[in-house]
Protein backbone atom coordinates (compact mmCIF):
# COMPACT_ATOMS: atom_id res chain seq x y z
CA UNK A 1 0.00 0.00 0.00
CA UNK A 2 1.34 3.51 -1.00
CA UNK A 3 2.14 5.85 1.79
CA UNK A 4 -0.66 8.66 2.05
CA UNK A 5 0.50 12.31 1.37
CA UNK A 6 -2.37 14.69 2.99
CA UNK A 7 -2.15 18.14 1.45
CA UNK A 8 -2.72 20.58 4.89
CA UNK A 9 -2.93 24.40 5.18
CA UNK A 10 -0.22 25.76 7.85
CA UNK A 11 -3.60 26.49 10.56
CA UNK A 12 -3.87 22.47 10.46
CA UNK A 13 -0.07 22.12 11.47
CA UNK A 14 -0.04 24.73 13.84
CA UNK A 15 -2.90 23.03 15.18
CA UNK A 16 -2.16 19.78 15.41
CA UNK A 17 1.90 20.92 17.32
CA UNK A 18 0.24 22.86 19.82
CA UNK A 19 -1.65 19.78 21.55
CA UNK A 20 -0.81 20.23 24.79
CA UNK A 21 0.18 16.20 24.60
CA UNK A 22 3.29 14.50 26.21
CA UNK A 23 4.48 13.28 22.91
CA UNK A 24 7.77 14.88 21.18
CA UNK A 25 7.12 15.92 17.19
CA UNK A 26 10.25 16.17 15.11
CA UNK A 27 8.84 17.86 12.28
CA UNK A 28 11.02 18.13 9.29
CA UNK A 29 10.43 20.41 6.59
CA UNK A 30 11.89 19.13 2.95
CA UNK A 31 11.75 18.99 -0.60
CA UNK A 32 12.18 16.87 -3.38
CA UNK A 33 14.09 19.18 -4.99
CA UNK A 34 16.62 20.00 -2.09
CA UNK A 35 19.32 17.45 -1.85
CA UNK A 36 20.32 18.01 1.41
CA UNK A 37 16.94 17.50 2.52
CA UNK A 38 17.32 14.47 0.27
CA UNK A 39 20.04 12.97 1.70
CA UNK A 40 19.29 13.57 5.84
CA UNK A 41 15.68 11.82 4.77
CA UNK A 42 16.95 8.12 5.59
CA UNK A 43 17.91 9.66 9.21
CA UNK A 44 14.81 10.66 10.40
CA UNK A 45 13.37 7.19 9.26
CA UNK A 46 16.16 5.49 11.28
CA UNK A 47 15.01 7.62 14.39
CA UNK A 48 11.28 6.62 13.72
CA UNK A 49 11.98 3.12 13.76
CA UNK A 50 14.24 3.22 16.87
CA UNK A 51 11.60 5.41 18.86
CA UNK A 52 8.53 3.53 17.91
CA UNK A 53 7.87 2.27 20.95
CA UNK A 54 8.54 5.71 22.48
CA UNK A 55 5.92 9.06 22.70
CA UNK A 56 7.99 10.22 19.67
CA UNK A 57 6.01 11.50 16.60
CA UNK A 58 8.38 12.17 13.12
CA UNK A 59 6.14 14.53 10.51
CA UNK A 60 7.93 14.95 7.19
CA UNK A 61 6.38 18.24 5.83
CA UNK A 62 6.92 18.57 2.00
CA UNK A 63 7.44 22.28 1.00
CA UNK A 64 6.77 21.03 -2.59
CA UNK A 65 3.92 22.54 -4.62
CA UNK A 66 -0.01 21.15 -4.52
CA UNK A 67 0.42 20.92 -7.72
CA UNK A 68 3.57 17.87 -7.64
CA UNK A 69 2.09 16.10 -5.46
CA UNK A 70 1.15 13.19 -7.63
CA UNK A 71 3.43 13.64 -10.08
CA UNK A 72 6.71 14.58 -7.59
CA UNK A 73 6.14 14.00 -4.03
CA UNK A 74 3.98 10.49 -4.44
CA UNK A 75 6.13 8.53 -6.08
CA UNK A 76 9.50 9.86 -4.66
CA UNK A 77 7.80 8.99 -0.96
CA UNK A 78 6.89 5.51 -2.64
CA UNK A 79 10.06 4.88 -4.39
CA UNK A 80 12.26 5.91 -1.16
CA UNK A 81 9.98 3.64 0.87
CA UNK A 82 9.04 6.16 4.23
CA UNK A 83 6.89 5.24 6.55
CA UNK A 84 6.70 8.15 8.79
CA UNK A 85 4.04 10.44 8.07
CA UNK A 86 4.06 12.76 5.30
CA UNK A 87 2.29 16.11 4.98
CA UNK A 88 2.61 18.68 1.81
CA UNK A 89 2.04 22.28 3.41
CA UNK A 90 0.34 24.02 0.78
CA UNK A 91 1.22 27.28 1.26
CA UNK A 92 2.61 29.11 -1.79
CA UNK A 93 3.45 32.12 0.37
CA UNK A 94 5.70 31.71 3.32
CA UNK A 95 5.74 35.25 4.98
CA UNK A 96 1.79 34.08 5.48
CA UNK A 97 2.95 31.16 8.51
CA UNK A 98 6.96 31.31 8.70
CA UNK A 99 7.39 33.31 12.07
CA UNK A 100 4.45 31.54 13.28
CA UNK A 101 6.55 28.73 13.46
CA UNK A 102 10.00 30.29 14.17
CA UNK A 103 11.16 33.57 14.39
CA UNK A 104 14.56 32.93 12.99
CA UNK A 105 13.75 30.75 10.40
CA UNK A 106 14.96 32.13 7.17
CA UNK A 107 13.10 29.89 4.99
CA UNK A 108 16.21 27.90 3.90
CA UNK A 109 15.36 23.94 3.96
CA UNK A 110 16.19 21.63 5.79
CA UNK A 111 15.03 22.99 8.52
CA UNK A 112 13.79 20.61 11.24
CA UNK A 113 11.65 21.52 14.46
CA UNK A 114 11.64 19.34 17.61
CA UNK A 115 8.56 20.15 19.96
CA UNK A 116 6.91 18.88 23.18
CA UNK A 117 4.73 20.86 24.90
CA UNK A 118 4.15 19.30 28.24
CA UNK A 119 8.20 19.56 28.91
CA UNK A 120 7.65 23.18 27.04
CA UNK A 121 10.93 22.31 25.23
CA UNK A 122 11.42 23.19 22.10
CA UNK A 123 14.52 23.63 19.77
CA UNK A 124 15.21 24.22 15.95
CA UNK A 125 17.84 23.38 13.19
CA UNK A 126 18.36 25.20 10.04
CA UNK A 127 20.83 22.46 8.56
CA UNK A 128 21.12 19.26 7.20
CA UNK A 129 21.32 16.35 10.36
CA UNK A 130 23.03 13.67 10.63
CA UNK A 131 21.61 10.45 12.28
CA UNK A 132 23.80 11.06 15.09
CA UNK A 133 22.63 14.63 15.51
CA UNK A 134 19.64 14.01 15.39
CA UNK A 135 19.54 11.01 18.00
CA UNK A 136 21.45 13.81 20.33
CA UNK A 137 19.19 16.67 19.40
CA UNK A 138 16.32 14.21 20.64
CA UNK A 139 17.95 12.76 23.84
CA UNK A 140 17.38 15.94 25.34
CA UNK A 141 13.34 15.57 25.16
CA UNK A 142 11.67 13.32 26.96
CA UNK A 143 11.10 9.66 26.23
Amino acid sequence: MAQHVAVVKFPELQKRLARPTDTTYVVNFWATWCAPCVKELPGFEQLRAANSSKKVKVLLVSMDYASQLDKKVKPFVKQRGLKSEVLLLNEPDPNTWMDKLDAKWSGALPFTLIVNNKSQQRVTFEQELSPAELTAALQKFPK
